[in-house]
């Protein structure tokens, strides 16, 4: 929605003040029979054993019911062991795949979509130098332990975006290498992100990381996907995001970063990037390291046009969301440790995400735009 309303009012503008009837906003979807019947078979059975098994061609109709059980606590119990399993499927996918040996009892916070610096994986990884910085700085800090893993791909001549993947994964060559991370920091690149490869990600995850820069994202569809198998969202104001938060409850996300009004005010204002990197102290500590090869092996040169990209232009406001973004992972850290609300809001997220089916978009389509008449699937 966020998106049509931009192109009404700047993309498209005149096409819009000629004819606005032929401007429709249809969210996406996507299907639950791929990404919650096929991809995580024991959350499926856990819920159509409590709402019945018609829910997987009807969420909109069905789903919503699990709120009735979120006080359940034998049902809370088995959302958790569900979660747990799905974990452990994962954890042995990476030790196979890259070596990496990662605790299912760790936070799974989740970043996996294309690479792209609107979708800004930058922020996420300046997150975990930070992180690690404090387990280095005060090694009894209070900091729940995470397994943070990326996936994506980047296109052939995307050069910076090539450029993060690199440090992503020289990051996690220091991070996990660190005695002083131990058990509670590890990062993960997984290889070859792709839809088979995904159907055991979304399942594990706990916290799905949706942070591109508000007003970029024209929908995205992970961010259902993750929400649908129980992944709690850390996110902007963007694209679905702003849908999802509505539909799942804005106690249940959480919300970090500026709208995509701000953006341009900030930007009409004259943004200045160095100003928000100097005006913070442990962010400036992470571009510093960056810039002076603490994770290149000494290689001052190798991520350098990354670091004064973000110093000196900082297009997507990487360093201006940071210090949000770095408060908001505080709020989830705290919110991970009472493992039972923590459990709650999931349940209140999948029962949330009846309107992001596929089977409503298509509806949508075939009533507004190709006016042709559905052939009811669901009947009572």
């Amino acid at each position: 929605a966020l998106h049509s309303d931009l192109v009404k009012t700047t993309i498209l503008k005149d096409f819009y003040d000629l004819e606005p009837q032929k401007f429709h906003n249809i969210t996406n979807g996507v299907t639950p029979r791929r990404w919650m019947a096929l991809s995580n078979p024991r959350l499926t059975g856990l819920i159509t054993g409590r709402i019945g098994g018609r829910w997987i061609g009807c969420l909109e109709d069905h789903l919503r019911q699990l709120r009735d059980f979120e006080d359940d606590e034998d049902f809370r119990t088995q959302w958790r062991a569900v979660k747990r399993a799905n974990k452990s499927d994962l954890s042995a996918i990476i030790k196979d795949r890259t070596g990496i040996v990662v605790d299912p009892d760790s936070m799974f916070d989740i970043l996996v979509k294309r690479i792209h610096e609107y979708k800004r994986q930058h922020l996420c990884i300046l997150h975990v130098i930070t992180l690690y910085n404090r387990l280095k700085n005060c090694p009894g800090a209070d900091i729940s332990p995470r397994t943070v893993i990326f996936g994506g791909k980047a296109a052939p001549g995307y050069f910076m975006a090539k450029l993060i993947i690199k440090l992503i994964h020289s990051v996690a060559d220091t991070v996990n290498n660190d005695p002083a991370a131990g058990d509670r920091l590890k990062v993960v690149f997984l290889p070859d992100f792709n839809v088979k490869n995904a159907h055991p990600i979304y399942p594990a995850a706990d916290l799905s990381e949706q942070i591109s820069l508000a007003g970029k994202e024209a929908s995205g569809t992970g961010n259902m996907k993750f929400s649908m198998n129980g992944a709690l969202t850390i996110g902007t104001q963007d694209g679905a995001n702003i849908e999802i938060r509505e539909e799942v409850g804005a106690e249940n996300f959480f919300l970090f970063g500026m709208t995509a009004q701000q953006v341009v005010e900030m930007k009409s204002a004259g943004y200045a990037p160095g100003q928000a990197a100097a005006g913070n102290a442990e962010l400036a500590q992470a571009l510093e390291q960056i810039a002076g090869g603490r994770f290149s092996g000494g290689d001052r040169d190798l991520f350098r046009p990354l670091v004064d990209n973000l110093r000196h232009d900082d297009a997507f406001m990487v360093l201006a969301d940071y210090p949000a973004y770095i408060a908001c992972q505080e709020r989830v850290s705290l919110a991970y440790g009472d493992q039972d609300a923590w459990t709650r809001m999931s349940i209140r997220n999948v029962a949330g995400m009846g309107k992001f089916s596929s089977d409503r978009s298509i509806r949508e389509y075939a009533e507004k735009i190709w006016k042709v008449s559905s052939a009811p699937v669901c009947k009572e």
